[in-house]
């Protein structure tokens, strides 16, 4: 039985739990409470030696990597896996490899330091922000929303053509970290607005359960439900 070990404040366990749950692959779901210090735990570690979600155990076949557990999945459970999330075409298929490698160093990168530097250090700590820090972060994250809506959305209506494919769900996910902070990165960017609306449709109700907790704490910045 495949077993899968997620925290849904992690972007990346939320796009696989998404992914998991719209293909309706079998599996076991396994809560790692961060906050509380699981990940740390021995037992945890026995599945990932460096103490991050996510993670798989798929009967005695462990895994870590989001983008490598979603291609494993991919190959492992072809009958659940619908041809959009992941295209068999060549071609098609290196359009959403092209993102899911982009991502890490410009979605990923920047929008999770922003909202690290502007909400959780500040909250871990209880020191305020460091201006100068969030505005570096925001500055890149600015540069990466402009080339979601001048490259990745310029001419499809979704990150890697026609069609929703995972490089939409990890994508999405990404982007709603910075509202935890206050950041509404669809306010004043129409052509990533209108996306998100679209990939909203399309994951519902899977997306609003994956993002419980984050709409949570969205509400309580003064900034409107995403």
């Amino acid at each position: 039985m495949l077993k899968y070990y997620y925290d849904l404040m992690s972007q990346p366990c939320r796009a696989l739990y998404i992914f998991l749950n719209k293909t309706k692959i079998p599996y076991e779901k396994c809560l790692v409470d961060v906050a509380k210090g699981a990940h740390k735990t021995d037992e945890y570690l026995d599945i990932h030696p460096f103490s991050k979600v996510p993670a798989i155990n798929d009967s005695g076949f462990k895994l870590i990597e989001s983008v490598a557990i979603f291609r494993y999945l991919c190959h492992k459970y072809p009958e659940h896996v619908a041809d959009n999330w992941y295209p068999q075409d060549l071609e098609r298929q290196a359009l959403v490899d092209q993102y899911l490698e982009w991502q890490h160093n410009n979605t990923r990168f920047f929008g999770s330091l922003y909202f690290w530097q502007q909400w959780l250090i500040p909250k871990m700590t209880g020191n305020p922000p460091k201006p100068e820090r969030v505005a570096r972060y925001q500055a890149g994250l600015e540069t990466v929303l402009e080339q979601f809506e001048n490259f990745w959305l310029k001419d499809s209506e979704f990150v890697a053509g026609p069609e929703i494919s995972f490089a939409d769900v990890l994508a999405v996910c990404e982007l709603y970290q910075p509202a935890m902070a206050g950041y509404n990165v669809f306010t004043g960017n129409p052509r990533l607005a209108e996306w998100h609306e679209r990939v909203k449709l399309q994951l519902n109700p899977e997306f609003d359960e994956a993002n419980f907790v984050v709409n949570k704490i969205i509400a309580q910045q003064n900034i409107a439900k995403l």
